[in-house]
């Protein structure tokens, strides 16, 4: 009679989750470089993000079968843990299994698919859902500015220490363990600090992407190029100096590279009448990304001629995307004047030099805490 009692309970006990952990996977050096990374939920949902670009919102059933691809799990395998769990025929898991697997693949190696229209996926809105820890980090290694700047366009200086190497990959690690993918080295100029190889190098290490916010210039030297790109730097957002023939010089030498690189745009009173030649130049260096702002709301028009141009000449304009200085936010003109920009505090946040841990970029009323000093739980519950 017990051993019936038993067989009953099994069979309607509640499944539990996997661990809410995080799993990454790199793709091979014989297949097209893609990563992926998996942030289990403690209620058994996921999240999937495909080289930090593409997010997508998985029940626990979809879960469990991101789970097993990164895992490489061979598919019969897969089915047949599934079926157990969940109890469901072994044939049904399989062929889900197998459709989810491909669905995904397809969205990695087909560029500008939108998974909704080509692959039944379903769509939320942006920063729309509840996140246990933002998707990015955006890093502010220094103020530094290269010598001879506009200084006018620097960013607040409100803390004058600068967190050392191992401050830093100690936050890198903090990030790591509580599911944030994704750092970007932003400053100032983060180039300027002299370890910004080995603090992407631990990034890579960590299995976090790494993207680098530079005005490029250190980069017209192909060997420092080639130590940044050899240390696992995984993209870049060069602010483009129109009017300057060294930063031309160095997007010249970083477009033939193999790094996804968005150029990023001020539109001033200044440029705004060489605007469409400065995109068709870009177009010429075989630029594909580009993300574009105004330093006024006076250009909002001009911005949107901008970017009708940029659509025509195959330059697909980004979004959500830290930029330099706050002012100039891609996205600022197309919300309120006195509002945050969505997804500021949830899909990412922003660390001072010293560590303090800001919404966004010129958010300085708004300290959610120290990234060294204080648990991650007080800074997130903010």
């Amino acid at each position: 009679m017990a051993s019936v009692i038993n067989l009953i309970r099994e069979r309607f006990a509640r499944v539990q989750p996997l661990p809410a952990e995080t799993h990454h996977y790199q793709s091979p050096p014989d297949e097209p470089a893609y990563r992926l990374h998996l942030r289990m939920q403690k209620d058994g949902s996921g999240i999937l993000i495909v080289n930090a670009a593409t997010v997508l919102h998985l029940n626990p059933t979809a879960a469990e079968y991101a789970y097993h691809m990164l895992k490489g799990t061979p598919p019969e395998e897969a089915a047949k843990q599934i079926a157990r769990r969940y109890r469901v025929s072994k044939a049904l898991a399989l062929q889900d299994f197998v459709d989810f697997r491909d669905r995904v693949q397809t969205m990695i190696h087909t560029p500008d698919l939108d998974p909704t229209a080509f692959l039944d996926f379903e769509r939320v809105a942006p920063h729309s859902q509840a996140l246990t820890a933002p998707l990015r980090l955006d890093c502010a290694l220094t103020y530094r500015l290269p010598h001879g700047a506009d200084t006018s366009a620097a960013p607040t200086k409100r803390v004058e220490r600068e967190l050392t190497t191992e401050e830093w990959q100690t936050i890198m690690n903090k990030a790591w363990a509580v599911g944030i993918p994704h750092v970007v080295f932003t400053g100032g100029e983060p180039t300027l600090r002299d370890d910004l190889p080995t603090l992407i190098t631990h990034a890579e290490k960590n299995g976090q992407v790494c993207g680098l916010l530079s005005d490029g210039l250190k980069m017209a030297d192909k060997k420092y190029l080639q130590t940044l790109l050899q240390t696992g730097l995984d993209h870049l957002l060069f602010t483009l100096q129109p009017d300057e023939k060294e930063s031309w010089k160095a997007l010249e030498t970083i477009m033939p590279e193999d790094l996804f690189t968005t150029v990023h745009l001020t539109v001033t009173p200044q440029n705004v009448k060489k605007g469409r030649e400065i995109l068709e130049r870009l177009a010429k260096l075989e630029v594909k990304s580009l993300s574009l702002s105004a330093s006024n709301a006076s250009l909002k028009d001009d911005l949107a001629g901008l970017r009708q141009r940029a659509a025509e000449l195959g330059l697909s304009v980004k979004f959500d995307l830290p930029v330099p200085y706050s002012a100039d936010n891609p996205v600022a003109h197309e919300t309120a004047e006195d509002s945050v920009i969505d997804g500021a505090g949830k899909a990412w946040l922003y660390v001072e030099p010293d560590g303090d841990v800001l919404p966004t970029q010129g958010e300085a009323d708004k300290i959610l805490g120290n990234f060294l000093r204080d648990p991650w739980e007080q800074i997130h519950n903010q």
